[in-house]
């Protein structure tokens, strides 16, 4: 349908409202009888809601276009997600369950991830590198620890053709297994310490429950950083380093507030010292989840591996080598998706957004003439110019066969930061409209100030969605020594801050598990230890007793316990 074929008279009075337009069809845009209604900012969410409701008649769902949500995200996060993945064009379904193809908008997300994190490793001397994906049995089974804690998840190549492989071959889930007799090979000297290497590659860990995109899949994208030291405290250093850069990649670029913590011994990486991890939270679910995490392995590989070393100024003295893992995957884009995503769809952080700013040009009817036509074009051109110059990801929406209004909901259901409408008046008045997608207010900018002001709506967006994310963190996390306050807080969606044993994580887990489900789609699981906070709440004083009243144990300390994904 092109738009110079419409013939509703208020057309151009509708163009000039510059609310929130919305052009419904029967079936998809194509049709050649679309209804057109226009209502303002503050009416949008009651559209939407009417738009969800279960007792609509058939008739009426007939005309509710498939660009929209049908579901608002409180009463459903789960379907929510579901929706503005595919809906967004971040994802298409794999005919192998858990498995997602991974459509350009949703890579882009990434590739920004990646050029972040690649620049700030290689500043600590970290190379990358490219290891197979396939891990002997022999290899993977020779750290006991390691392979056990993984065994369900690995997937194995059994058969060649129509022939059976003599020994079975594993697909990484990880890559300690796969590098480190190269290691061996290449550390002879402490002159050869420290090795620094990363890989950006895909992993496979066969998830069975629950598979959804981006948060828990069979196959996803990451990287992973090994290294290996001479001393113990140069490992250390390393570990909390890295930390602070996936802080960074979620707070800087995803406006994810997060919690720093170590792992508990139950849930730190399988064959590691310890393992330092960073916790987001998902205010529509209640949940916490895994960021990234940091390893220190100590010795445990490098004795399995015989990674050893002549050591500096003691002939004939070795040592095994200090080693860490570290990993940051494509889940950030799934958090970064229910944190900030909101009833009209996605939101991107201007930092992770291919397109930062779309340019609509509006007001083009029928009845406007070919050389006004030709000036609002030619100033949606020069805009897209002048913002692409000074290093903004700028994009003009100029297909003629969707209206304004449709471009509107289509591109703020992406996500984009920024929309910015010039239409013939804007023209004449040298100037823009600027519509920020987390406020949905208009503002309009002059010509002559287009970039200073464009990078400072992105800013302020940036800001507005961390701090809102900070809100949301900080007034969901209770500290209680309370068990029964511990309990109903978390089936109330919090994160309970709570004094810990250390011990006693599986029988919590157990006594917190309801049969009922909190979130539709997803069991209501019990409380997991996320992580022990670095920033402790209070001081642990002797005769503080584990939260758990049976328990009777001495607290070592503040654990950030919740439902998890």
């Amino acid at each position: 349908m092109y738009f110079g074929t419409l013939r509703f008279s208020f057309l151009k009075g509708l163009q000039k409202y510059r609310g929130v337009c919305s052009v419904r069809f029967c079936g998809d845009h194509t049709t050649s009888n679309p209804t057109v209604s226009c209502v303002s900012p503050k009416d949008k969410e009651k559209l939407s809601r009417a738009d969800s409701q279960p007792e609509q008649n058939k008739k009426e769902k007939k005309r509710v276009t498939s660009l929209g949500l049908g579901v608002i995200k409180k009463d459903n996060a789960s379907e929510w997600y579901s929706q503005v993945v595919t809906k967004a064009e971040m994802i298409e379904y794999h005919d192998i369950s858990g498995c997602y193809i991974l459509r350009p908008w949703a890579f882009a997300i990434w590739e920004h991830i990646k050029t972040f994190v690649d620049a700030e490793i290689k500043k600590l001397g970290v190379e990358n590198a490219y290891f197979p994906m396939f891990v002997s049995k022999s290899a993977l089974e020779r750290e006991k620890t390691h392979i056990t804690d993984f065994a369900p998840e690995v997937a194995w190549v059994t058969r060649s053709g129509d022939t059976d492989l003599v020994e079975p071959i594993a697909i990484r889930p990880t890559s300690e297994t796969v590098m480190y007799p190269s290691f061996a090979k290449w550390v002879q000297s402490y002159r050869d310490l420290p090795i620094k290497i990363n890989q950006w590659c895909n992993v496979v860990r066969w998830e069975f429950q629950h598979p959804r995109p981006f948060l828990r899949s069979r196959e996803f994208l990451w990287q992973e950083g090994h290294t290996a030291y001479e001393k113990k405290a140069e490992a250390e250093e390393e570990v909390l380093v890295i930390l602070d850069l996936y802080r960074r990649v979620y707070e800087d670029l995803l406006a994810i507030p997060v919690v720093l913590g170590r792992k508990t011994e139950k849930e730190k990486f399988a064959g590691a010292e310890y393992t330092t991890t960073i916790e987001a939270f998902i205010p529509a679910s209640g949940r916490g989840i895994q960021g990234a995490t940091s390893h220190h392995l100590g010795q445990n590989f490098s004795r399995m591996f015989n990674i050893q070393f002549n050591m500096s100024g003691k002939v004939g003295e070795q040592d095994f080598a200090y080693q860490n893992s570290w990993g940051l995957t494509t889940r950030a884009i799934g958090v970064m998706t229910m944190v900030h995503g909101d009833d009209a769809g996605l939101v991107l952080p201007p930092p992770v957004a291919s397109v930062q700013v779309v340019v609509i040009p509006c007001g083009i009817t029928a009845s406007l003439s070919e050389e006004e036509k030709a000036a609002v074009l030619r100033s949606c051109e020069m805009f897209v110019s002048q913002m692409s110059a000074a290093g903004i990801r700028c994009h003009s929406d100029t297909r003629e066969n969707y209206t304004a209004g449709w471009k509107f909901y289509s591109w703020e259901l992406k996500g984009v930061p920024l929309r910015v409408e010039i239409g013939p008046n804007d023209v004449r008045n040298s100037q823009f409209v600027a519509v920020p997608r987390d406020t949905g207010q208009k503002i309009a900018i002059g010509s002559d100030v287009a970039v200073t002001k464009v990078k400072e709506l992105l800013e302020e967006m940036y800001r507005r969605l961390f701090n809102k994310a900070k809100l949301d963190i900080d007034s969901n996390i209770v500290v209680t020594e309370d068990w029964e306050e511990f309990c109903s807080r978390l089936d109330h969606k919090c994160l309970i801050l709570a004094p810990y044993c250390g011990e006693c994580e599986d029988i919590i887990k157990k006594e917190t598990t309801r049969v009922e489900s909190c979130e539709l789609g997803i069991p209501a699981v019990g409380a997991k230890a996320l992580c022990i906070p670095f920033k402790q709440p209070k001081d642990i004083t002797s005769g503080m007793l584990c939260v758990r009243p049976d328990c009777k144990k001495q607290a070592k300390y503040y654990t950030l316990f919740g439902r998890s994904y």
